[in-house]
């Protein structure tokens, strides 16, 4: 059957070269760097003021409309949650490239640091979040497994060193930073409070060698 001829009033949807044609890579590449601003400008609010940063501040902050960020984010919980999840892969990945280049003790330390800085954004999670994270089945819990396992590594890389005491586990240590990232968080200086705890709990968790006896 030879091919029906295009009807005479069908909208012309072919721009070819005209001027007036839209750019879709030119819009995608917009929104994604919108996106990224808004992304950047909403973890700076998160960290300094926690999860009930102003969204219009954010907007501001990003340089863009607060009708741009919520077509990106409809929620204010979309927002907190991608913040979550990034901040679960940053965390990961960190914890190979310190795993590949630097000294267990001190790739250890390095990582510890950075996680109890970011206890900062998990603290005050909205409740349908937390239970996000906690369900099995979901992309975030996957993250924030494999942010956990990555850290993990580099507990068992400095145990195996014998720089590190063997009695302690992933959890052991999640739990300890975290608390940490939440007591640093009740002073005035939070970042000078959190490296001292981090050094108090970090010689607590050295490998004290006995001396030979003589």
């Amino acid at each position: 059957m030879a091919p029906q001829s295009k009807r005479s009033d069908a909208p012309d949807i072919s721009y070819g070269k005209r001027s007036d044609a839209p750019d879709p890579t030119g819009t995608r590449a917009d929104a994604r760097r919108n996106r990224a601003r808004i992304l950047d400008a909403a973890r700076e609010a998160v960290l300094a003021e926690g999860t009930d940063a102003s969204l219009r501040a954010i907007a501001r902050r990003a340089g863009v409309g607060v009708g741009t960020l919520y077509r990106h984010f409809p929620t204010r919980e979309e927002l907190i949650k991608e913040l979550v999840r990034e901040s679960f892969h940053a965390l990961a990945a960190r914890a190979g490239g310190l795993d590949a280049q630097t000294p267990p003790l001190d790739a250890l330390a390095a990582w510890l640091a950075d996680f109890a800085r970011a206890t900062t954004m998990y603290q005050g999670l909205p409740a349908s979040l937390m239970a996000t994270v906690a369900d099995e089945s979901s992309p975030l819990n996957r993250a924030c497994q494999d942010m956990r396992q990555a850290g993990a590594a580099l507990l068992r890389r400095a145990q195996d060193d014998g720089v590190i005491r063997g009695d302690i586990d992933g959890t052991d240590l999640f739990a300890l930073a975290s608390a940490i990232g939440w007591a640093a968080e009740q002073t005035a200086d939070p970042d000078a409070r959190r490296a001292r705890l981090l050094r108090v709990v970090l010689e607590g968790l050295v490998e004290r060698r006995q001396a030979p006896e003589r």
